[in-house]
């Protein structure tokens, strides 16, 4: 099974896997459809700063293409890359969009994790997928007031996966991304 990819290729359906991988850029290179282009753009603003942690996505949606996901942590941002093809007829064919979006880990209020666990037979316990949130002090872009019902939402940053979708690695690398950004929120800058 594969779909279509940037620039007429195939895609296969299932990815490398990234977990192994303990480098941004190896990590990048292995998973990514379009490495070069997120480096670049990570690059022009870590300039330097040491990875604390990262974690990928990307999966392959009918309508648009390939949507990818890069988010790192340095300790005092997250720095989100975002690239996903454009839908047909909303450009030429092969064109994309690729983002950078900056939040700094000050204004991350709360991380949360939650890990589904199956017990086998035998009582051994293993994690079978893993959604974890980084709610912002930014509000979510919401419809306007006479259109909302309740209080304005927390903007909040959500990253999942599963035994299907990533495998035990990849739950395990999004599980320690969580802590990593949990240890620094909340902490002085320096």
């Amino acid at each position: 099974m594969s779909s279509p990819g940037y620039g007429g290729g195939d895609l296969p359906a299932v990815f490398p896997d990234w977990s192994p991988y303990q480098d941004l850029e190896s990590a990048a290179r292995a998973y990514l459809r379009d490495p070069d282009i997120a480096l670049e753009a990570l690059g022009g603003v870590l300039r330097g700063a040491s990875v604390l942690g990262f974690t990928l996505e990307r999966f392959v949606n009918e309508v648009n293409g390939v949507w990818q996901e890069v988010v790192v942590c340095d300790g005092s941002r997250l720095i989100l890359w975002h690239g996903e093809d454009v839908p047909p007829g909303e450009g030429p064919p092969g064109s994309m969009t690729s983002s950078l979006r900056v939040v700094p880990v000050s204004t991350v209020t709360e991380v949360g994790c939650r890990r589904r666990l199956t017990r086998s037979d035998n009582g051994e316990v293993r994690v079978d997928s893993i959604d974890v949130y980084l709610l912002l002090t930014s509000l979510d872009e919401a419809p306007p007031p006479e259109e909302v019902v309740g209080a304005p939402r927390h903007d909040a940053l959500r990253f999942g996966k599963t035994l299907d979708d990533g495998g035990p690695g990849q739950i395990a690398r999004l599980e320690e991304f969580a802590r990593m950004v949990a240890s620094v929120v909340g902490r002085p800058m320096l």
